[in-house]
């Protein structure tokens, strides 16, 4: 079992950066693989990056692509996003989440309690 622990979130202004961290509370943080994830009120949540449990291998949203960059660091047991550019619609609460297995976008097991992040034009 694992915890995340999500931080980072803000208020920026649009064609800025925020960097996002999830820390992994538990021994087996590092064999799991990591989403985050993204939600607006109203809205059905939604997948924007996921990172393979070694760190080789990722894949993004189409709507994040070229501009966020999710990475991890085992040793400290921290999965970051970096979010440049910035604009309105990304503003969502965001989640990070884990699960074994494969790398995909779906059917993740364990969630964290999510960070705001508001764009403003």
């Amino acid at each position: 079992q694992v915890q995340l622990v999500e931080s980072g979130g803000g208020l920026v202004q649009a064609g800025g950066s925020l960097r996002l961290a999830c820390e992994g509370i538990g021994r087996t943080f590092s064999s799991y693989a990591v989403g985050w994830f993204r939600q607006v009120p109203g809205k059905e949540r939604e997948f924007v990056a996921a990172i393979r449990w070694s760190g080789v291998g990722t894949f993004y949203a189409d709507s994040v692509k070229g501009r966020f960059t999710i990475s991890r660091d085992n040793a400290k047991n921290t999965v970051s996003l970096q979010m440049n550019s910035l604009k309105p619609e990304d503003t969502a609460v965001y989640y990070c989440a884990a699960r074994t297995g494969l790398l995909v976008a779906t059917n993740y097991d364990y969630w964290g309690q999510g960070t705001q992040v508001t764009v403003s034009s």
